[in-house]
């Protein structure tokens, strides 16, 4: 099989309109969680969530296209063979919502669909390539970047971008709201107090390609992404298998894939949504994955929110500074860590030792995906 490196990843969030802003705030302990503004939040659980600055509908009515247009704008120069796939949740739910209110709903459920996202990016990108959008809950831009690398490792693409978005709505906050999985207060991943998710919106992008592709194009080579498993615990709509049954077997196929045994994974960017079961699950999978050992973990969505299609891609691209630094940024929230977690969980950045890191997330419907990244000099 071929190698897969990732020579690029934007991103667009609440903490900044780049990758380096983002990371940057989440090292410095900021969070973008603050009181919702763009809709009335009276009839709801949780009045807060993590939005972009000064993001504003375009002519469309949507807040969508704006957000992919300062997410594409920081891609470089694609070869033109690139395969395309989108991961999002919801789309312009927006569209839907305004359509609704003012009777046009019929006219707005074609532009609110996933799929017309995907064709907008293809048609920015000016791309052969139709694409594809894979909705799979909270694990959407996780198994699109696996499927991507999929078929750059068997020949079938020597370059496969990755575009995911979703946005903060009154539509998935009233189901949020009504599922009693949202917090009050800024989520706190990991902690003994957590209390559920918070919501939050951004968009990403990642470009995957063979390692001979990226050599002739003079792009990066260092980080490989050489990992990839897909899982479902079939346990609940919405609730994970409380064994971690799911994620385990995700990680295990990652793990194979890559060739790696677990002790040569050296850090965890985890799912971390601050919801009482999901946290315990993935400290449940991880334990028997990994043992005791002081692995250090972490979650960004104290700080960004839960992204939804958004956060695995999100976190994929954040993992990029993470590998390059060693070092994992605060879990924003925390103030005393759940005790399965013992002192693997921290609110400030953790530096770690190695040069493997996994990624994990999770979803309504029993998904799970694990993505393993390594570093490699020279």
């Amino acid at each position: 099989m071929k190698n897969v490196v990732i020579t690029h990843g934007s991103a667009v969030t609440g903490l900044g309109t780049s990758l380096d802003a983002t990371w940057e705030a989440l090292n410095d302990g900021r969070s973008a969680i603050a009181e919702v503004d763009r809709f009335n939040t009276d009839h709801y659980l949780a009045k807060v969530a993590a939005c972009v600055p000064d993001l504003a509908a375009d002519a469309t009515g949507s807040r969508l296209y704006p957000l992919l247009d300062q997410v594409l704008a920081q891609l470089p120069q694609l070869p033109q063979e690139t395969r395309l796939f989108t991961a999002t949740t919801k789309g312009a739910i927006d569209l839907l919502e305004q359509g609704q209110r003012d009777g046009r709903e019929a006219a707005q459920l074609q532009a609110s669909l996933p799929v017309t996202m995907t064709r907008w990016v293809a048609d920015k990108l000016g791309s052969a390539d139709p694409g594809q959008n894979v909705n799979a809950a909270c694990a959407s831009s996780t198994q699109a970047i696996a499927r991507g690398a999929a078929l750059i490792a068997h020949g079938r693409a020597n370059c496969v971008v990755v575009v995911c978005a979703d946005l903060v709505s009154e539509f998935v906050l009233s189901g949020f709201s009504a599922l009693q999985a949202l917090s009050r207060l800024p989520s706190r991943p990991f902690d003994v107090e957590r209390s559920g998710l918070t919501l939050g919106e951004g968009a990403a992008a990642v470009v995957l390609m063979d390692e001979d592709t990226a050599l002739r194009h003079g792009l990066p080579t260092d980080i490989h992404l050489c990992g990839w498993g897909i899982a479902n615990d079939a346990n609940h709509i919405t609730a994970p298998a409380r064994d971690g049954c799911g994620l385990i077997l995700a990680v295990e196929q990652a793990l194979t894939c890559a060739g790696l045994a677990a002790d040569d994974v050296a850090a965890i960017s985890a799912h971390g949504t601050g919801t009482v079961y999901n946290d315990m699950m993935e400290l449940t999978a991880f334990n028997q994955l990994f043992g005791d050992r002081h692995l250090p973990i972490n979650s960004i969505k104290g700080a960004l929110g839960h992204t939804l299609g958004a956060a695995g891609g999100l976190e994929v691209a954040l993992a990029l500074p993470a590998l390059r630094r060693r070092s994992l940024p605060p879990t924003c929230g925390l103030e005393q860590a759940e005790p399965l977690a013992g002192e693997r969980v921290k609110n400030v950045p953790q530096p770690f030792r190695g040069d493997v890191l996994l990624s994990t997330n999770s979803g309504f419907g029993g998904v799970n995906a694990a993505l393993l990244l390594k570093r490699r000099d020279g």
